[in-house]
């Protein structure tokens, strides 16, 4: 469907990074949104603590005038849990996200994860300076495993230090509790566990739809994203009418 941008018939999306990435990762999506007529926003986070990163996000949902589909990628569905209370919110949309609840962090879903399940925690280095890196050989196939593999090397070398705060930072009120909320599972996801992904999503009553990718799904696969979203922001606009 293609509509004017300008019109004011769809919800604007905007769209957040997750961890050791930034926006420019969502291009593939934001350029087919646009192609269907959506106004489109890209978060770009410091990623030093969640309530930077929250105050970020909401700068940006503050500038809009129409509702707001708010979609998260791995971390940024942690960013968009808060942030999404925000009353211009519509909907939240979790991309291989991590779903915490009102007194939760990231961290306490992170030590959910079984043993001995490829994960995040395999790659994670030590803190240096209160900041967290992924290991850059492990990467590659870990995070972005269906990218070709100069890309998957460039993800990798150009990461974004992650703060501890933003790892420690705990929800005060979970959006997903009081907005429809949809989730994509990656099943081929070895930095958050699939059945993970399932978890959650399914702890949080969300619209859940798996597809065959990396936790890079966003990158690989931006087709099957912009999909999800834009069902989100059908149902967003149908609500309205």
């Amino acid at each position: 469907m293609s509509t004017n941008p300008q019109d004011g018939s769809q919800p604007t999306v905007v769209l957040v990074h997750g961890a050791w990435a930034d926006g420019s990762g969502w291009r593939g999506v934001y350029d087919l949104l646009r192609q269907d007529g959506h106004q489109v926003r890209v978060v770009q986070n410091p990623t030093v603590s969640l309530q930077d990163d929250v105050a970020a996000t909401k700068m940006i949902i503050g500038e809009q005038s129409d509702p707001v589909v708010l979609v998260g990628h791995s971390y940024g569905g942690t960013v968009i849990t808060e942030a999404g209370n925000d009353p211009n919110v519509a909907a939240l949309v979790y991309i291989a996200g991590w779903v915490p609840d009102a007194g939760e962090s990231q961290e306490n879903l992170i030590a959910r994860v079984p043993s001995g399940v490829p994960s995040a925690g395999d790659l994670i280095l030590p803190p240096q300076d209160g900041f967290l890196l992924l290991d850059r050989e492990k990467m590659p196939a870990s995070f972005a495993g269906d990218l070709g593999a100069d890309e998957a090397a460039f993800m990798a070398n150009s990461q974004v230090p992650w703060g501890l705060e933003a790892l420690t930072g705990t929800i005060s009120e979970a959006a997903w509790r009081s907005k429809p909320s949809w989730y994509l599972v990656t099943t081929e996801d070895r930095m958050i566990p699939p059945q993970h992904q399932r978890w959650m999503s399914e702890r949080a009553g969300m619209t859940v739809e798996e597809a065959a990718g990396s936790h890079a799904i966003y990158v690989s696969r931006p087709d099957v994203v912009a999909a999800l979203i834009e069902k989100a922001a059908s149902e967003v606009s149908s609500a309205a009418r």
